[in-house]
Formats: C-alpha cells, structure tokens, sequence
C-alpha cells in the first residue's frame, strides 16, 4: 500500500475526539459531571432515609422492650390480686370471729377453749404474713391525714382536739399490693378542729422590693 494510501485512512476515536472542538469536550464532562453530582445526592438521600428508618426501628424495639419489662413486672406483682381480695375476706373473718368472743369469756373459759383462740389468732397472722410475703402490705392510717386514694370514709366524728380529716378510727383495714390499693381502708374522720397545715392557705410575703413594716 502507498504513503499516500495509508495517509487516506480514516482516524481513530482519539484522533476523532482530538479533532473535535473543546467547547463540545467541555460540555460532554461537565454532563458527565453533572451525573456523578446527582447520583451522589440520590445515594445521600437514601442513606439518609435508610439510616432514619433504622432509628426509627431501634427506638420501637426498645419500647417494645420496656413495655414487655413492665407488663412482666405488673404479672409478677398483681397477678395474684383477686386471690390476695378473697384471702383478705377470710382474714376479716377469722378477726370477727376472735372480735365475737367477750373479754370476760376468754378470761374465764377452759384450756381447751383458749387454745382454740389461739389456733385462730395464729391462724390469721400466717394468712397475712403469708400475704405479705407476695407483696400484701396492710394500711393502718389511725392518727394520719385522710386521703381518699388510700381511705374510703365512712363516718365523720367532731373532734376539735385534732386537726380535720384526721383518722381517727380504723373500721377495717385496707391493703396495698405493690403501690396499688387493694381494698381502701374504711375510716372515720374528725371534723370540728383546726386545719392540717397542708390544707391551710399559704400567708402572702412581702411584695418583691419593698421591706416588711411592723404593724
């Protein structure tokens, strides 16, 4: 083949690229550019959504493991509640039964009958140590300030030698299980004395800047 002849051929592609004008190669790499910049912030973007969506995953499983940890708690602690109640209602028997009995009776009846006293007296302070045990705390609010999450008020008794709403007779008693009221004590309050000095009104102080006079 002649120089001429080998002269005539056509270019290659980086002779072609070579060839063509530089805004036209300018312009392919900013496009190519361009495509890199958007795929990019796509890739950021759904790293973003993908690492809240984690988050939000994490969050919902620690939820769940609290609420799990609680309801576990709550069936541990309140589970035997309506067994503890019906328990309680034989212990308020066996104490009307021994409440029955006249003093002078138990001071005069026979060994025989004594000992049967103490059977029941025993009897019941096994039942509530028992009770105890899982949880059963007795309430015993005489000479405390009433409060009705804990007392249900049956009667009030004038008594002004003590503050009002004080306690002063426990008709039965109540029981917490956990920190819930199992059965509210029954009480009666005094009403007719001064106020307890939670519940008296707060004496204004002096007003901001200004000194207190003597009267």
């Amino acid at each position: 083949m002649s120089d001429h002849a080998k002269d005539e051929r056509a270019p290659t592609d980086d002779q072609h690229a070579d060839s063509q004008p530089a805004e036209v190669q300018a312009e392919r790499t900013e496009g190519s550019v361009d495509g890199d910049y958007e795929a990019l912030v796509r890739l950021m973007k759904e790293n973003e959504e993908l690492k809240d969506r984690a988050l939000r995953v994490a969050a919902e499983m620690e939820n769940l493991r609290r609420r799990t940890a609680r309801d576990v708690h709550d069936a541990r602690s309140y589970a035997i509640a309506n067994f503890a109640r019906d328990m309680l209602s034989v212990s308020d028997n066996l104490r009307r039964a021994l409440d029955a009995i006249p003093a002078d009776v138990k001071a005069s009846g026979d060994a025989g009958f004594k000992a049967l006293i103490e059977g029941v007296e025993i009897t019941e302070r096994a039942m509530l140590a028992a009770l105890e045990r899982h949880g059963v705390k007795k309430l015993q609010p005489e000479g405390e300030k009433f409060d009705p999450n804990f007392h249900q008020a049956m009667f009030e008794v004038p008594n002004p030698d003590v503050p009002s709403n004080t306690v002063v007779q426990v008709v039965q008693p109540g029981y917490l299980i956990g920190d819930r009221v199992l059965r509210p004590a029954m009480v009666g309050v005094a009403t007719g004395g001064s106020k307890h000095a939670s519940d008296a009104p707060a004496e204004p102080g002096p007003v901001d800047g200004q000194a207190e006079t003597d009267a």
